[in-house]
């Protein structure tokens, strides 16, 4: 499939692409730089395949921030916290969760993150095989036994006995190794197992720092990951571990009503922090008044599209720098959101 830049711009690093260069199109009209698209990208991050590692402020949230920190506070002192954090596409969730391992990046902690994906809805397990890959540090050209002494590396690190081993190298597809057999088990007892050894591991580091777990787009989550997190809520109760838990609003989370559990709705932000966002998109030059009005009415209050199309205005052509302010070339044409975003943001092309 073939894209035009507008397009790949959306998408980010959500798809490796191969650039085609420009294309003659019909008509006469100037050629097209058109991209290839290949596949998934082994970005992990919808967010930030979307959004690049270069994160603006975080407008509007700061009661958020603030009621992250205090289950934080917490969490270290051992009891245990579930954040449960939702709202609809580009509204801010994994934002906030990224606002949060910024304010903690001096403290003594581990952060462990998973994502759900649109792609791996029947994939058992998806988001712990993702994470311990990732974790474990392989690269695609490494051999199998390459990738097994890189997981017993990273398992080390939180003491998992040896058959835990071995269930997570099968879990990865990896061969059993004489120093760490497989046990010939039913099914069903190799998943139990599996499970129980995925939740120590997480117990192991907890007992040497205090744990953060970031959970995101749980609304996309296959059930045997589902049931291993039912677990881990009810395992965090005693242990020094702040779990993070992102859904879109039509998700129905089972764990709301536990004492250990926080639900945190996410809303629009209101005229003044959108305001706020565009000037700071803006890079502190003044937009024209008549533009910025734009901008806040059509993106209605979600913070992505707020960037989105402030950068899309930015880069138009239809404004000048003058000094410190833009200043307006003609007549401003009406402004939309580019129907691929949304798009993305749904996790389909169509």
């Amino acid at each position: 499939m073939a894209i035009e830049s507008t397009t790949r711009q959306l998408i980010g690093n959500l798809f490796d692409c191969r650039d085609l260069g420009a294309i003659d199109t019909i008509g006469g009209i100037e050629p097209v730089r058109s991209w290839q698209v290949l596949g998934e990208s082994i970005v992990a991050s919808r967010f930030e395949a979307l959004r690049g590692s270069a994160l603006s402020s975080l407008v509007g949230r700061d009661d958020e921030i603030d009621l992250l920190m205090r289950r934080w506070a917490r969490a270290r002192a051992s009891d245990g916290q579930i954040m449960l954090i939702s709202g609809e596409p580009g509204i801010g969730k994994s934002r906030v969760a990224a606002a949060l391992a910024e304010r903690l990046h001096a403290e003594p902690s581990f952060r462990l993150r998973y994502f759900c994906s649109p792609y791996h809805q029947d994939s058992a397990l998806f988001p712990f095989i993702d994470q311990l890959g990732r974790a474990s540090g392989f690269a695609r050209e490494d051999p199998p036994a390459a990738k097994l002494e890189k997981l017993e590396a990273l398992l080390a690190r939180a003491a998992s006995p040896g058959e835990d081993v071995a269930f997570l190298a099968d879990l990865l597809s990896l061969p059993a190794s004489e120093r760490h057999p497989l046990p010939n088990l039913s099914p069903q007892r190799k998943k139990e197992r599996t499970l129980e050894a995925l939740i120590r591991q997480l117990e192991g580091l907890a007992r040497q720092h205090p744990l953060v777990i970031v959970f995101e787009d749980v609304h996309w989550i296959d059930p045997t990951s589902r049931e291993l997190l039912d677990l881990g809520v009810e395992r965090v109760g005693s242990l020094p571990v702040l779990l993070i838990v992102t859904f879109r609003s039509e998700f129905q989370p089972p764990w709301i009503g536990q004492p250990q559990v926080t639900m945190l709705a996410l809303n629009r932000l209101d005229r003044r922090d959108r305001i706020s966002l565009v000037a700071q998109i803006a890079g502190g030059k003044a937009l024209p008044d008549q533009v910025v009005a734009e901008i806040v009415d059509r993106t209605d209050g979600v913070p992505l599209f707020v960037e989105e199309l402030t950068k899309s205005v930015l880069e138009s052509g239809l404004l000048r720098e003058e000094a410190d302010r833009y200043v307006l070339d003609g007549p401003l044409p009406p402004l939309a959101i580019p129907t691929t975003l949304p798009r993305c943001l749904r996790g389909s092309t169509a």
